[in-house]
């Protein structure tokens, strides 16, 4: 796949209409006391799922209670299972936020500071200017100066090679930095692999372990995890696209699992459920994962992005949508498209989970024109 492939978070597309409410009929999956702005988008999901334009889940939760949650198409194309509210899928960036909150907890318990230097923590980095320049609020933000491992000319023709964090860490530890920490503004998978470094270092714990036990486990995650592609984790999507390694469209539906790592990282790569996602938002809006003010600033904006409405927090992106405030990170690669929004204000939760691409776009850009109130 092309140095490319990785896809930037969706925002900013253009916007689909909400359907007219004349029908009588609920559409699947919503609760009788949904709002009319949610009871629009159901109807949006509806009409695309049945079209055969979206495949995934979409979960809408007020508060702690979920209003809407539906499933369309196929999990497994070959063996007609379809999806449904339990299937996991590959979860792209949207793992970034994980790894934000565990990087806070241990700067909330004295071990770190966002202003550590990378070599405090890892003396032994090859590449010693990333040692002594770059803080943890900079690997956060994407300010560090570090490029993305999918630009590594080390990277394998096949993925499978790439399991733990030190996998992903050989194919750039040795590169220089792009720019001058804290001068530039460039989202960085890199990154992100370095900060899972350093939650491995400080606390002696597998990246994989520490997020199960200090997050998944106290928001009830139990469908969420790093999975290795070859573990038999069922209920799974199957991420499907017509782009073939070399990032070119082939014109031909196919898995893409022969593109995928053997196993995700702190950058992205797990898999959870919608569910499991709603937990997570909860688990943290309610303070379950972080203290009130660490969650604060964690989620609050800091870095201006190319996107106007938008800036890098610590793991989440906090931006403006249909005037509102939203915060969550997007998720994306070839046969995933993913969303996680939380709307403080009306304490409104939407994920979309898709292993496909067209429709669950045509829903984020509804989302970031329509308000859910």
């Amino acid at each position: 796949m092309s140095r490319s492939r990785v896809l930037q978070l969706m925002v900013g597309l253009s916007g689909v209409a909400a359907l007219s409410l004349a029908s009588s009929a609920l559409p699947p999956g919503v609760a009788p006391d949904a709002s009319a702005s949610v009871l629009a988008f159901a109807e949006t999901v509806d009409a695309l799922g049945r079209a055969g334009d979206f495949s995934g889940v979409v979960l809408v939760g007020q508060g702690s209670e979920a209003v809407y949650q539906a499933a369309y198409g196929l999990a497994d194309r070959a063996l007609g299972t379809p999806n449904t509210v339990e299937t996991r899928f590959n979860l792209a960036s949207l793992d970034k936020m994980f790894t934000g909150v565990a990087v806070m907890q241990l700067v909330e318990r004295g071990l770190l500071s966002v202003e550590t230097r990378v070599g405090n923590i890892l003396p032994d980095y090859p590449e010693r200017q990333v040692a002594a320049q770059v803080t943890v609020h900079q690997l956060l933000t994407h300010t560090s100066g570090l490029g993305d491992y999918f630009d590594s000319p080390l990277l394998p023709a096949g993925l499978s090679e790439l399991d733990g964090l030190d996998d992903y860490f050989r194919l750039f530890a040795d590169e220089p930095l792009l720019s001058t920490p804290g001068t530039a503004t460039r989202y960085s998978n890199s990154g992100f692999i370095v900060l899972g470094l350093i939650v491995e270092r400080i606390t002696g714990m597998s990246y994989t372990d520490y997020v199960r036990e200090h997050i998944f486990v106290p928001a009830g995650m139990a469908s969420t995890g790093s999975f290795a592609q070859d573990e038999d984790f069922l209920p799974r999507a199957i991420g499907y696209t017509t782009a073939d390694f070399a990032g070119d469209d082939t014109g031909v539906l196919a898995e893409n699992w022969p593109l995928l790592p053997l196993r995700g990282g702190s950058a992205g790569g797990g898999y959870s459920t919608a569910g499991d996602l709603f937990h997570f938002g909860r688990a943290l809006v309610g303070h379950a994962l972080l203290l009130a003010e660490t969650t604060r600033l964690t989620l609050a904006g800091k870095v201006q992005t190319a996107n106007p409405a938008m800036t890098f927090a610590y793991g989440f992106m906090d931006r403006i949508e249909a005037g509102q405030r939203v915060v969550g990170h997007g998720g994306g690669y070839a046969g995933i498209t993913n969303s996680f929004s939380f709307y403080p204000a009306s304490t409104y939760t939407v994920v979309i989970l898709s292993n496909m691409g067209t429709g669950a776009m045509e829903l984020i850009s509804y989302l970031a024109e329509n308000t859910l109130d």
